[in-house]
Parts: C-alpha cells; structure tokens; sequence
C-alpha cells in the first residue's frame, strides 16, 4: 500500500496533491480488491504510523505573501466576532444553578 501511495495522486487519476481517506480507500480498491469503510483505513492508515498532521513539505502552490495578508487583513476582523465572556450558568437546563 506504501509504494501505491508513494507515486502519488496524479498516478491514480487525480490531479490536486490532497489525500483524503475516501481517495485511499478507492486506491485500496483498485489495487487490491478489497472493500472496506473510511473509518478502517484511517485505523488502517494509523497502524502503520501514518498521520494526518501537516505534510513535512509546503505546497508548490502556496503564496506566502498572500498567506501573510491574510493574517494582517482578514483574521483581526475574523478576531473580533468573538462574543465577550460572561459569567453564566453551567446548566442549560437550570440557568440559576452555579
């Protein structure tokens, strides 16, 4: 499964860089000839020490300096949406209990 997974989307017909659990089920499929669920290749997936953590590489892709705008423009907005904190209840169903 290793070595499928190693030559990449674009040798199993995709054309982006993201491996999702569906993608390697259906290599798994393909290859193999065996069914199983999303939720036994991600099992699968961590047996063998595989993680869906940041990739070790940046994308070709990415653009710095836009990643840097961002921050500067649109996530101080993003920021101040947050409601202020309160004291309040730890009961939905009893508001006046402590």
């Amino acid at each position: 499964m290793e070595a499928e997974l190693a030559k990449g989307l674009a040798a199993h017909g995709w054309e982006d860089q993201r491996w999702t659990l569906a993608r390697i089920k259906t290599v798994i499929g393909r290859c193999f000839h065996m069914a199983c669920t999303i939720q036994g290749v991600r099992k699968l997936l961590a047996r063998n020490g595989w993680s869906w953590q940041v990739p070790a590489r940046r994308a070709m892709e990415r653009d710095d300096e836009a990643v840097a705008g961002w921050g500067k423009e649109v996530w101080p907005c993003a920021e101040g949406w947050r409601r202020p904190v309160e004291p309040g209840s730890s009961s939905r169903t009893k508001p006046d209990s402590p």
